[in-house]
């Protein structure tokens, strides 16, 4: 038995006995040849398949490639042809220099130091931050109490108070509080219900093809099985259900049952916004085919072209009452759109049509993780409730808002014009998100030089740019395309003078790629 303990706590009594005099009989126990048979249980070969399977591309070996290439451009002989790294792999807006609002972190300085709310302070405090900034901080402080404390695990409801009204004010249709979590993210409700659908490996859920890879990566994870559905390129990227039809009936033919459906709307990495007429028939697919739908909005703010962006729940009230048992859950972060806040982890999931001993699982199931990070739960707030007009902070938040806006719009424009003119390229121009998936028509030579590399040719192409010009973009297969194309996703967040920068070089780059290889 004193053998097993030992061997169950070997590196501890391994470092001990190596650095004990080895002339010590009474230690002779802790000699090195003890565990000689020792193997490390967290060993490649020993790890979960379903680990080893998951990958997400916007953070694959390209963005590790370029955090090297980053540390080399520090040394005076670096030898590289360009002199930083511009990162348009991840949508991460103040990592490359968007202006975080002015208005939710002057609140979230009050809250992280409540002390300057209190009667004492005040007079100082006053002459720092305006009074609806105090106001609402102090109503914050009120309803959480301190950040530092858990909250309810379905968040602060002050917060889901606020969401509520946010979603009533969208949609024109009730919201009920005690359908919303607040979430570390978008990603973490979506991962909990997923883990929640999935049964074991005859499982599925149809996921667009190109997609953000959280959801093959869950999947993964989970053992399920990844029913994809196509997105017409030539189409504006809207659903293909002819495509979507024919995937699922031979997921059924291999055995596999269908569970739910993810829609990202706008699109991720595609740009799309999908027409009423998409999504209501998506509806009606989900119900004919008993599909829980995932509907990932995160990009409800980012919308740049005529195409408004309409939420599902909106979609589904319209139809009427007989569509009343479509299950619904529909993602928010503060991540995403002008806010941009990713680091501090904020959104929500609201379920709809979800019956009551099931939502009794899912807050069992977020009440694991007791809740989520009440500063994140605050900024969703100020998301859903920012300043209004005739309050102080109203005129700043608008030009700070109008300014991160228009140069989003300005900034996608240019990108898709710029592709669009380069041999072999084209591009769908972004209706909304912070992407553009171009199409690259690659040579057969390019081709066959990435076969003799054992590279995927888009993955060549997106490494042979980074190598000569410092832009890390993630080729189009990490998020899948249809079969014989290739693309590439890139983000359009850099400032506008980084953008021009990077459409001079990545032009240059194009334009010798294409005649080396062709």
């Amino acid at each position: 038995m004193l053998g097993n303990h030992y061997r169950t706590t070997g590196r501890k009594f391994l470092r001990v006995a190596m650095a004990l005099p080895k002339t010590l009989p009474q230690m002779s126990m802790f000699n090195s040849r003890t565990f000689a048979s020792y193997q490390p249980a967290l060993h490649k070969d020993r790890l979960n398949a379903h680990v080893l399977e998951a990958e997400y591309a916007v953070r694959g070996k390209l963005v590790i490639m370029a955090g090297e290439l980053e540390k080399r451009l520090k040394q005076p002989d670096h030898g590289l042809p360009f002199d930083s790294v511009t990162y348009c792999n991840i949508g991460n807006p103040q990592s490359v220099g968007q202006p975080p609002l002015s208005f939710p972190r002057q609140v979230m300085a009050l809250v992280t130091n409540p002390a300057l709310l209190e009667e004492k302070n005040m007079h100082l405090t006053s002459q720092l931050y305006p009074a609806d900034v105090i106001a609402r901080a102090t109503t914050l402080v009120r309803s959480a109490g301190s950040i530092g404390a858990y909250s309810h695990s379905k968040g602060v409801e002050e917060c889901r108070n606020s969401v509520v009204r946010y979603i009533e004010e969208r949609d024109g249709f009730p919201a009920d509080p005690e359908n919303i979590f607040l979430t570390n993210g978008a990603s973490e409700g979506i991962k909990a219900v997923m883990q929640m659908l999935i049964r074991d490996s005859n499982d599925g859920v149809l996921i667009p093809i190109p997609q953000y890879p959280l959801y093959s990566a869950t999947a993964a994870l989970l053992g399920a099985a990844v029913i994809p559905y196509q997105l017409d390129e030539s189409k504006a990227w809207g659903i293909d259900f002819d495509s979507l039809r024919a995937s699922l009936a031979e997921a059924k033919a291999r055995g596999v049952t269908p569970r739910g459906m993810v829609v990202i709307n706008p699109g991720n990495p595609t740009g799309q916004v999908l027409s009423t007429e998409n999504m209501s028939e998506t509806i009606k697919l989900c119900l004919e085919e008993n599909l829980v739908l995932f509907a990932d909005e995160v990009y409800q703010a980012n919308v740049y072209g005529d195409k408004p962006f309409r939420s599902f729940k909106k979609t589904l009230r319209e139809l009427g009452p007989e569509y009343d048992a479509c299950e619904l859950l529909s993602f928010h972060s503060t991540s995403k759109g002008f806010l941009g806040e990713c680091g501090f982890r904020g959104g929500y999931m609201e379920c709809v049509g979800i019956l009551p001993d099931v939502m009794e699982q899912i807050y069992k199931l977020m009440s694991i993780n007791l809740c989520s990070n009440v500063s994140g739960q605050m900024m969703t707030e100020m998301m859903v409730n920012p300043p209004k007009e005739g309050e102080p902070s109203y005129p700043v938040y608008q030009q700070e808002r109008d300014a991160i806006m228009d140069s989003l719009k300005r900034k996608a424009k240019k990108c898709a014009e710029v592709f669009n003119t380069l041999e072999g390229m084209s591009c769908n121009h972004a209706e909304g998100a912070m992407y553009l998936f171009p199409r690259i028509q690659l040579p057969a030579g390019a081709i066959a030089a990435a076969e003799k590399e054992g590279a995927v040719p888009d993955a060549f192409y997106c490494v042979k740019l980074l190598e000569s010009t410092g832009i890390c973009v993630v080729p189009g297969s990490g998020f899948g395309q249809a079969e014989g194309t290739w693309h590439f996703r890139t983000t359009f967040l850099p400032d506008e003078a980084a953008i021009d920068k990077m459409l001079t070089l990545m032009a240059t780059f194009h334009n010798d790629f294409m005649k080396q290889y062709s």
